[in-house]
Formats: C-alpha cells, sequence, structure tokens
C-alpha cells in the first residue's frame, strides 16, 4: 500500500467515527423517545443482573403492554396471540365449527338452533338436542365453561369431532360424526315485516359481512313491500368502521357526509361523503338506539341525523368516538392503538370524556347513567349548552358524549316487580320455555308463522300459573301474587317469546318482544304520522 493511502486512511476513519457521532446526536435530539427507551433498557438490564430470582421476561413484557396501553385511553389494548382467534371471531363473519347455537342450562348443553347448511344440519341433529359427550369426554351434568364447549366443537375445517346426543323421543343416546366445516356468522339478528310497509331489522354488530347481509335483507323487505324501515341498533356496539360507511352510503344522496376522521397528521385527516349510489335513498328510516349504541353503531345513527335524513329514537348512545387500528407484534400478538376521532357531519366529536388511566372509570359511566336516573327520565339527561351543532336543516344537536336521540324514550320498569328479578336471574323464564317447546315440539313445529305459533300456546293465565308452579317446584321460588299480577304482562310476553325462540328462531322472538317494546312502538308510530318525514337536501 502506498505512503498516499496510508496517510489518508486515519483521515478517512476520523471523519467516520464524527460523522457516525453526528448523526447519533442528531438522532437522539430529533427522537423524543429516546431517553424513555433508554431508561426501560436501563431497568431491564437491571433487573435481570441483580434481581433477586430469575425473571421470565417474556412474561414480565406481557403484564407491561396492557398497562402502558392502559394509559393512553380507554380503547387502545393488546392482545396476546393466544386470544386473537377468539377476539377476532366474530368480526370475521364466518368461523369453523359443528354449526349450531347452543346454551347451557343446568351444566347441559341445549342445542337451540341448527344453522342452514351446517354439518349438524345435514347429520341430523335437532333443536332440542342435547349434547352429552364430545370426543369421548363427558360434559352433562359436570361443570364445563361455555368457553371450553366452544374449544371443543370448534377447530380446523375439515376436522372431525364425534358427539353424542340425547334426544327426547330415543331412548338410547345417539351418536354423530361430524366433519367441522365454515359456520356464517350473521351480524343480523332479527328480520320481518313489522307493520303493513314497515321493514325491522336489528342489527347486532358491524362485521365484515354486515354490509352485503345488510343489503341483502333491505332489498327483500322492499320486495316484500317495506317502504319504510326500522333499524335498530341497540345494544350493538360496533365493530369494523368500513361496513358502517358503506351502509350509511345506501339511503343518501350524492355529496352528502357521513364521516370526518382526524388523527395526528393531515394525513390522517378524512371526510367520507355519499357517493350517488344508494338503493334505498327515498325509503323513510327511523334508527333505534340506547346506552349500549356505540363506534360505527354511533357513526351511522349520526349520519342519518346530522343530514337529517330520519329519526333517531330512544336513549343517548355510549359515546365512542375514538378510531383504533391493529399493528401486529413479533409474536404474532397485537395491539390496537387509537388513532384518530371521527366527527359527526356537523362537526361532532361524541367521544365522551375520559381521564388517561381511570380506565373503570370510564366503563361504569353507563351505570351512573342509571343512578342519576337518565335512563329514566328525559329531564335528567344534562347535555352540554357549549357544544351545540346544526343539522343541514339548522336543528339543533349536541356534542359532548353520544348521539342524543331526536325522540326520548325511557327504559319501560312498569311491570318489573321483586318476583320478576328472582324468576328472571334464576334463569327459570328461559328454563322453562325450553322445556315447554322441547315437550310439545312435534305440534308446535307445525305452525307456519309466528302467529300460527301463537295460537298453539295456552291462555295467558293457563302459561302463567304453570310457570309460577314450575318457578316454586324447580327454583323454589314462592308465589307472592300481588308482584306477580303487576309482572304477568312481562311474565308471559317473555314466556312466549322465549318459546317462539326456540322454535321458529330470533325473527321470532323478536315478532313477539317488539309488540310490546316501547321503542319500537313509538318508531311505527312516527313512521305512521310522517314524524319521520325528512326532506332531502339533493331532491
Amino acid at each position: 500500500m502506498s505512503k498516499k493511502y496510508l496517510l489518508w486512511l486515519p483521515i478517512a476513519c476520523s471523519l467516520f467515527l464524527i460523522a457516525g457521532i453526528w448523526a447519533g446526536v442528531y438522532y437522539a435530539r430529533n427522537d423524543r423517545n429516546a431517553a424513555a427507551r433508554q431508561k426501560l433498557d436501563e431497568v431491564f438490564d437491571i433487573i435481570g443482573q441483580s434481581y433477586v430470582d430469575p425473571v421470565d421476561f417474556d412474561s414480565l413484557v406481557e403484564l407491561a403492554i396492557p398497562e402502558l396501553l392502559a394509559n393512553l385511553d380507554p380503547h387502545s389494548a393488546y392482545i396476546p396471540y393466544a386470544e386473537r382467534t377468539a377476539v377476532n371471531r366474530d368480526l370475521e363473519g364466518a368461523f369453523s365449527g359443528i354449526g349450531i347455537q347452543f346454551q347451557m342450562m343446568n351444566d347441559t348443553l341445549y342445542i337451540l338452533e341448527v344453522i342452514s347448511g351446517g354439518a349438524s344440519e345435514e347429520a341430523g341433529i335437532l333443536p332440542g338436542d342435547r349434547i352429552i359427550e364430545v370426543d369421548g369426554t363427558n360434559i352433562a351434568g359436570v361443570e364445563v365453561s361455555q368457553d371450553k364447549i366452544f374449544d371443543m366443537l370448534r377447530g380446523p375445517e375439515g376436522t372431525e369431532v364425534k358427539v353424542k346426543i340425547k334426544r327426547n323421543n330415543s331412548p338410547a343416546p345417539l351418536t354423530f360424526n361430524l366433519t367441522r366445516a365454515q359456520v356464517p356468522v350473521s351480524p343480523i339478528d332479527a328480520s320481518y315485516i313489522i307493520a303493513d310497509t314497515i321493514g325491522y331489522v336489528r342489527l347486532g354488530k358491524f362485521s365484515e359481512s354486515t354490509y352485503p347481509e345488510m343489503l341483502t335483507t333491505l332489498a327483500q323487505q322492499r320486495y316484500d313491500g317495506a317502504k319504510a324501515f326500522i333499524l335498530d341498533l341497540r345494544g350493538n356496539g360496533g365493530g369494523y368502521m368500513n361496513p358502517a360507511v358503506l351502509l350509511a352510503n345506501e339511503f343518501f344522496g350524492p355529496e352528502h357526509i357521513i364521516v370526518g376522521t382526524k388523527g395526528r397528521t393531515r394525513a390522517d385527516h378524512q371526510i367520507l361523503c355519499s357517493d350517488g349510489t344508494g338503493a334505498f335513498r327515498d325509503e323513510k328510516i327511523v334508527v333505534l338506539v340506547d346506552e349500549f349504541t356505540a363506534s360505527s353503531s354511533e357513526i351511522l345513527a349520526g349520519a342519518i341525523q346530522d343530514n337529517d335524513r330520519g329519526l333517531i329514537v330512544g336513549r343517548r348512545t355510549f359515546g365512542k368516538g375514538l378510531v383504533q387500528r391493529s399493528f401486529e407484534l413479533p409474536d404474532s400478538s397485537e395491539f390496537r392503538l387509537t388513532v384518530q376521532r371521527y366527527y359527526t357531519p356537523s362537526g361532532r366529536c361524541i367521544q365522551k370524556t375520559y381521564r388517561p388511566g381511570h380506565n373503570s372509570e370510564y366503563a361504569t359511566e353507563i351505570f351512573d347513567r342509571y343512578d342519576r336516573g337518565e335512563i329514566f327520565s328525559a329531564d335528567s339527561l344534562k347535555v352540554d349548552s357549549t357544544l351545540i351543532f346544526t343539522t343541514t336543516t339548522g336543528r339543533m344537536v349536541y356534542g359532548g358524549g353520544g348521539i342524543v336521540p331526536d325522540i326520548f324514550v325511557p327504559s319501560d320498569t312498569t311491570n318489573v316487580t321483586s318476583y320478576f328479578v328472582k324468576v328472571a336471574n334464576a334463569g327459570l323464564l328461559r328454563k322453562f320455555a325450553y322445556e315447554y317447546a322441547d315437550l310439545n315440539r312435534p305440534r308446535l313445529t307445525e305452525s307456519r308463522d309466528t302467529r300460527e305459533l301463537l295460537s298453539m300456546l295456552p291462555s295467558d293465565n293457563v302459561l302463567l300459573q304453570s310457570f309460577v308452579n314450575y318457578a316454586s317446584a324447580k327454583g323454589g321460588i314462592a308465589p307472592r301474587w300481588y308482584y306477580i299480577n303487576i309482572s304477568a304482562p312481562l311474565i308471559v310476553n317473555q314466556l312466549k317469546a322465549l318459546i317462539a325462540r326456540d322454535i321458529v328462531g330470533l325473527d321470532g322472538y323478536f315478532e313477539i318482544i317488539n309488540e310490546s317494546d316501547p321503542v319500537v312502538v313509538e318508531a311505527v308510530r312516527q313512521l305512521n304520522t310522517g314524524g319521520a318525514d325528512f326532506p332531502l337536501t339533493d331532491e
């Protein structure tokens, strides 16, 4: 090597060293998290070197991450790998299993519904059957959690599971070898024509399949004569945002704001508008909400309300205006981080207030509404007068936490007594209804619809007396006729609905329950009297 190169070598090394130091200093100055990361690394190093006992750092991290996220906001959350499938199952629209809906009662698995097209239906399993054994393991008369049952019955598509079943008309147990297959998880709890030209749909969640299933359901109801719709979002805690936006789009003409989002950077700021392809822009709509209506459901309700497209009926919604994005970690666990707030068309952020790190306080806010009477009286609802917005026609709407309905309907406790609470909490209504349906199944299944099924049931007085006797004999709850007479309409209605649930499915259940549901009754009244007639701004 020449003396010339030997002379330049230390100079070049020095330059590289200086450049490296400068880059490190520049990065540290511009990385606001560097000091915090260094501090955390030092803590880990010290624990690893000096703690009195050996430390499982993987377990330590599993405990630390949820605490870290809990101090950001109530909806950022960590999901360990082992829990990802269960957490995401309901929103993915399908799972692999044997195709039944069941309920555990008295340590026995009762099949409530056999899903059409599933392995159980093809094998000849029937509603009312009891599964007593799975792959040789007894599950009857022993304490087995519902999660454990799910794990036993669900599994990879194409795998086999052997179930032993007890059937009323069979003296010996029946054995079925089933091959697990994809089972659709419908986001729609019920749909039917509720009154003349009014369609009713109860939507349980916003999953991957929500939009196409809702589109099909609404189209079928319109074919059956519906010219107006009641969309029941009560109890719908949300899910994916995109299906809510797509569904809202179906009720609008062009260029109506559906929702806006704002994040940390300008790239996270978006305004989503209708594109003019809405297939149901001319039909009237009423949306039912309550304190458990949240997230994506509030996007849809807010779009309908702020654009004066329809009427919101019920009680103030939950108030979740934070948007999460999932991030996968190297071990296939994930965490959901709040990255945006969403805003209704009038500009409202309906996220209710929260204090970082006080998630239990946030979670119990719903119960505070009960305590201060908001659930039972419109006068107890306190709106923030500093957060008033206007709809497209100038109506006032409120920000500060949830969607405040256009028409408030209180929770109905008229027929609730201590007797009703006791028998309901003991599960006796459900058990009596199931046993009645099971004993009379051959006759009841001949009914063609819910109306005909009701005509096959005994009179209200006979049904009530039979239940009171059952509750006394099986549940040890003594008759208290003063309270029973007050609760009689509620008890009888619940029993009829639960029997219908076992015989004709959830549609039948809601057909009966909705007849005396004051929120549904008010929605039908508004549609019939013109209360939901809002002018569309694109007409």
